[in-house]
């Protein structure tokens, strides 16, 4: 019983750090190669971005939108490549409306190899090619080179904060226990020791 409460706590451990790993917000160090746009099919996967209203059809009936994308290179060559959609008041929260300014902007920062502007991209999501998902870039600032280290003041607040309410829950979780099923533990257990008491002395071995 105890080896099943672990597996399920460490299940529920791993889905949860797995959903946080993906909503919260990251940095990457780049420089961006090219900007585009792409037809976008219903059946690509695209994380939590669900199709908008705005999506159109095609003869075939297949429906498809047009999506931003911005394509970079990490430092060490390995190509990572970002969508650009607002997410709008869709999950997760991050407010953002403003896709067609923010490819304006990847497009003037377009450099190359030789002559790289680097560039930390503010994103979310993660990249896994065999279901056609990419993060979703959030917002980009240019930086003064690919050894920059950015502190991620916002997800160091959130953890204290998530720390300080699961604290909070715990605590008053092991005041309720203290207070309501301690009491009746202990009742059961002094009912369940005298009826052992009787039990031997009716059948003679108290």
């Amino acid at each position: 019983m105890r080896a099943v409460k672990w597996i399920l706590g460490l299940t529920v451990l791993l889905l949860a750090g797995a959903f946080l790993h993906y909503v919260l917000p990251r940095h990457a160090i780049v420089y961006i190669t090219s900007t585009e746009n792409r037809i976008v099919s219903a059946d690509e996967v695209r994380g939590f971005r669900a199709f908008s209203d705005a999506t159109a059809s095609t003869a075939q009936g297949r429906r498809v939108e047009d999506v931003f994308f911005i394509n970079t290179t990490r430092p060490n060559g390995r190509v990572l490549v970002f969508r650009n959609e607002d997410t709008r008041f869709g999950f997760p929260w991050y407010l953002k409306f403003n896709s067609a300014d923010l490819q304006a902007r990847a497009q003037d920062m377009v450099s190359s190899q030789g002559e790289p502007r680097w560039v930390a991209v503010r994103y979310y999501g993660w990249r896994i090619p065999y279901l056609s998902m990419f993060p979703n870039a959030v917002s980009l600032r240019p930086v003064a080179g690919p050894d920059v280290r950015i502190v991620p003041w916002f997800n160091i607040l959130f953890f204290i904060f998530l720390t300080a309410v699961i604290w909070a829950v715990w605590s008053r979780l092991r005041r309720w226990r203290r207070r309501r099923l301690d009491p009746v533990r202990a009742s059961w257990e002094t009912e369940s020791q005298r009826r052992q008491g009787l039990f031997r002395r009716w059948s003679g071995r108290g």
